[in-house]
């Protein structure tokens, strides 16, 4: 493996997905963005420099961590525990990444660059102690999804007021839910013989405690969202309450994630089963689908 091929598997291409909620502030912002494709570019810049913070922020987890991933099963194979990446080159890497992503930031505005910093900020907290902290260790997760989803917002223009509070306590919600899920796997994978010295705050949580969790949360997200769709606000935004006719949708992906996430024997993460599975997929498609008529016809 070549250096540079190396630090791209650090900077775990299959997570970029995560920063398309980067993008949700310009697809739902109609009266911001119909018919201004700058819109659409700026957000997909604040999504770039997201890939770059976020790899950059692998990047020092692995550093961090590269004695304990040598002693583990499988994390042993990453780049940098493996000895392909060595850790003078990984860090060069990452400030690399992190300086392009300040400077690509500093094009989007003052709002952004300070969300930005404050998710930096957050996953420094994260990798250095509140990750061995349980529930608190989630409660970071979601809170990463939403700086995201505020970053996306300052990108394109919006002011702190004009930020949907609905967009951003779904995002934080489903944001939880999944964190709790991939918890609740890696609990349930520690009484199959997987080492749990990895996770230390494994041993904080109970498997009851987070399948009543889930449900719970399941059902207030998608209630929610629900409210969201037909909300006096957001049928004077859009002109009609047809967005509810995306409600299903989010019902069977969050149904779907509870079914991935029982599966017996399966050793992945749920998160990275779900954006494989062609069910969930297609759901995910359909609802992207249904939701752009829905807000642009």
């Amino acid at each position: 493996m070549t250096r540079p091929r190396a630090l791209l598997v650090t900077m775990r291409p299959a997570q970029w997905v995560k920063n398309v909620f980067v993008m949700a502030p310009a697809v739902f912002a109609r009266a911001h963005s119909l018919g201004h494709p700058e819109v659409f570019a700026r957000a997909l810049l604040a999504t770039a420099v997201f890939i770059l913070l976020s790899g950059a922020v692998y990047v020092m987890n692995d550093v961090l961590d590269v004695e304990k991933d040598r002693l583990h099963p499988v994390k042993r194979l990453r780049p940098i525990a493996s000895g392909a990446l060595p850790v003078d080159r990984a860090v060069a890497g990452g400030l690399l990444c992190l300086a392009a992503s300040w400077a690509l930031g500093y094009l989007l505005g003052p709002g952004f660059l300070l969300t930005s910093l404050a998710y930096l900020v957050l996953n420094v907290a994260y990798s250095m102690s509140w990750k061995h902290i349980a529930y608190l260790d989630v409660l970071s997760i979601a809170l990463g999804f939403l700086l995201r989803v505020l970053a996306g917002s300052f990108a394109i223009g919006l002011a702190l007021d004009e930020v949907s509070v609905f967009l951003l306590l779904c995002t934080f919600l489903v944001a939880l839910y999944l964190a709790l899920g991939k918890r609740r796997h890696e609990l349930a994978s520690m009484g199959n013989g997987v080492d749990q010295s990895a996770r230390p705050a494994l041993r904080q949580y109970r498997l009851h405690h987070l399948d009543l969790a889930l449900r719970v949360l399941a059902g207030v997200t998608l209630a929610v969202y629900a409210v969201y769709t037909v909300a006096p606000q957001t049928r004077q935004y859009f002109g009609h309450a047809r967005l509810a006719w995306t409600i299903p949708f989010v019902a069977v992906g969050l149904l779907r994630f509870l079914v991935l996430l029982k599966r017996s024997g399966e050793s992945r993460s749920p998160t990275d089963v779900m954006i494989r599975d062609p069910w969930f997929l297609a759901n995910g498609i359909a609802y992207g689908v249904t939701a752009a008529l829905v807000i642009y016809l």
